[in-house]
């Protein structure tokens, strides 16, 4: 697109500007000084600068616009309004309110043209680092021959940053690897107001942002503010076209001034977080030309103007695709991919791939976790990942794949399109880059650390379930049985927490068989997941039919006793063994028990009630759950009358029979819990 700057170009911007500070005055709070300020920035970016089609949001070859600083959300609702995305006037007087499609924070799936939901700083940023290297990757897919600029995935991601996202340490993190990465496409604009909440950015943020990114490997541009105060769209055109013509990712840094033109709230704290009250308000109106008294004034001028979208977009989406038919034609064979891909098929007879283990084998649940991993890459070329810095502990390392790295890398497996990602001791930055190459479409991505470590990435799980993104999360070194690395790597309390978040499964599988079954339902169902694995070897107690027919179950009657049970052992992961071996034993002295696996309580409580029924059988109420971690959920399966084996304490280095014996976690033990219950 060319730049040609008009009066109806102010006109729009006015307009932008005015609707950011009605919407908050009229809800009685949000933040209108961002969204005032950036209205020139944010115009440019959807009428001059971005290939994008209203009418088809989710085009695969748009640009892509994500506002990491959510709160200023009605900077993206003015431009999703008056581009025609399909938000009205009554959608902009509604924000923050009660089902409406302006909610106080960008949500992904809600609101047509939000790319991802934002709020949480820094997350917009990092995600968008997945989102350019899943464009990356799918262009080395599809296309490797040709220039990234010349193919069906030339797009560019922009994002939207303030100075709340940069002091975020995920932000320093995902920057560090794009700039180790020399991510091409992407473009982060810096607002760099000075202000936060607290008052003046100099209480507690005065290094050099410049020189910073600049030793990441990025490249740095400034663009100067206008005479007036306002952003000069003119500037920042320029400094666009001098960043695309750069390899490598770009960081713009913009000297706005929040609120401008608000006559005193500009520059002010004040209005970063709270409306301006309608005094200023009024004076604001006043001084750009507009009728003081009157609010969400949008002139059919303006509207026909900023709605041209909708013509530029159709041809932007006519022009890709008239491409991708030669394409297509060209390249039967990627073309059936690229279709299953958007499709979100799997190819038919996929558990004919997976790895096999016999009864009474012992395999650690991270080892065939890896060879399931490995057998199905060998199928899925969208499945893409990798660890942070682990990848032989979590057993994630794709063999026969090279490790992404920049063009000329000197790292001997590495290519600008591998498929493993070395994300470095970045765990938080991790969770937030598969979200971003989930958000792109095509790949399947996981990414792999210690279970311990899941609390630096949680803000990414959390936005992974709040968006349904198909993220994998997959946590190795899952309980005390670790063993001599003692408490500080011993999870306690992880596995509840992961459980408590909505719409996320939480897959601990009890042996070999049922961890390459969690695998292909992970891939089936398309959401949200993390996979808990053992460090040391466990009893294959399931053969490979079992676990394939149940799994996806969540909960199943594993080993059922002679005659009527009377009492039900239920355990995950590694005490699914102890639960088997305790079944035996009571049967010597003639009682009978029932062990149910529990590998994914979600799966299993989304059961209809009649099957859940069926497996715990509420007439026995003598029901003893184990699992070596915290309790704290486990009394919804047993009852007001069963028994938690459960830890209470953060481990112990020794021995991991030692530390099982220590807190009673053993086969003796639940034969003493079971009989006593009788």
């Amino acid at each position: 697109m060319t730049f040609n700057w008009c009066d109806l170009d102010d006109k729009a911007v006015t307009t932008a500007r005015l609707l950011a500070l009605d919407a908050v005055e009229k809800a009685g709070h949000g933040h209108p000084g961002t969204a005032m300020a950036l209205a020139p920035l944010a115009h440019l970016l959807f009428n001059k600068v971005m290939r994008h089609d209203p009418a088809d949001p989710s085009w695969l070859g748009r640009d892509r616009l994500i506002l990491s600083c959510g709160h200023a959300s009605m900077l993206l609702y003015a431009q999703l309004f008056l581009n025609g995305y399909g938000l009205t006037l009554d959608d902009l007087k509604e924000f923050r309110t009660l089902d409406s499609l302006t909610p106080g924070h960008p949500e992904f799936g809600h609101t047509k043209g939000v790319e991802m939901t934002t709020g949480p700083l820094g997350q917009g940023l990092a995600t968008a680092v997945g989102v350019a290297i899943a464009n990356r990757y799918s262009h080395g897919l599809l296309q490797p021959e040709l220039s990234q600029s010349q193919g069906l995935f030339s797009s560019y991601t922009y994002v939207i940053a303030s100075d709340g996202d940069l002091q975020e340490g995920i932000t320093s993190e995902a920057s560090s690897l794009a700039g180790h990465l020399k991510l091409d496409q992407l473009i982060v604009f810096w607002d760099d107001n000075q202000i936060s909440i607290d008052g003046d950015t100099n209480r507690a943020f005065t290094e050099d942002v410049k020189l910073r990114y600049q030793s990441y490997g990025w490249n740095v541009f400034k663009v100067e503010t206008a005479p007036s105060g306002s952003l000069d769209p003119q500037e920042i055109y320029k400094v666009i076209e001098k960043a695309k013509a750069q390899s490598g990712p770009c960081l713009i840094q913009l000297q706005s001034e929040i609120a401008w033109p608000a006559p005193n709230a500009k520059g002010t704290a004040a209005s970063h977080g709270a409306p301006l009250g309608e005094a200023e308000a009024k004076a604001t109106r006043e001084l750009l030309g507009q009728k003081p008294e009157e609010t969400f004034q949008v002139s059919p001028e303006v509207l026909d103007y900023t709605r041209e979208s909708l013509a530029r977009g159709k041809t932007f989406n006519a022009e890709w695709n008239e491409y991708f038919e030669n394409w297509k034609n060209a390249n039967p064979e990627r073309e059936a991919l690229l279709s299953r891909l958007l499709k979100k098929e799997l190819p038919a007879d996929l558990a004919k791939s997976l790895p096999q283990y016999e009864l009474a084998s012992e395999v650690s649940t991270r080892k065939a976790s890896g060879q399931a991993l490995n057998a199905l890459a060998e199928i899925l070329p969208e499945l893409i990942g990798g660890s942070a810095d682990l990848s032989e502990s979590n057993q994630v390392a794709l063999k026969n794949s090279k490790s992404m790295q920049a063009k000329g890398s000197s790292v001997l497996d590495g290519d600008i399109y591998g498929r493993y990602l070395n994300f470095g001791i970045r765990e938080h930055a991790m969770g937030a880059i598969i979200n971003g190459i989930a958000l792109h479409g095509l790949l399947r991505p996981f990414g792999a650390t210690f279970l311990i470590f899941s609390d630096y990435q949680k803000p990414s799980v959390r936005l992974a379930a709040l968006m349904g993104l198909p993220s994998i999360y997959v946590y190795s070194h899952d309980s005390i049985g670790l063993g001599e690395d003692g408490p500080t790597h011993q999870p306690i309390e992880q596995l509840w927490s992961l459980r408590a978040i909505p719409n996320f499964a939480v897959i601990r599988p009890a042996d070999a068989n049922e961890t390459a079954a969690a695998w292909l339902e992970i891939l089936k169902q398309q959401k949200p997941a993390a996979l808990i694995l053992s460090r040391q070897n466990l009893l294959t107690v399931t053969s490979p039919e079992i676990a394939l027919a149940n799994l996806s179950k969540g909960g199943y009657i594993l080993s059922e006793g002679t005659g009527t049970p009377q009492a039900i052992l239920l355990a995950t992961g590694s005490e699914v063994a102890l639960a088997i071996k305790a079944q035996a034993e009571l049967a010597k002295e003639n009682i009978s028990t029932r062990v149910v696996s529990l590998p994914c309580l979600e799966w299993f409580d989304a059961q209809p009630e009649q099957y859940r029924e069926s497996v715990l059988s509420g007439d026995i109420t003598n029901r003893v759950a184990i699992e070596a971690g915290s309790g704290i959920g486990w009394h919804k399966y047993v009852g007001s009358k069963g028994f938690v084996f459960e830890l209470n304490d953060f481990g112990l280095s020794a021995k991991p029979a030692e530390i099982y014996s220590r807190f009673n976690m053993t086969v003796e033990k639940i034969v003493e819990k079971v009989k006593a219950g009788l």
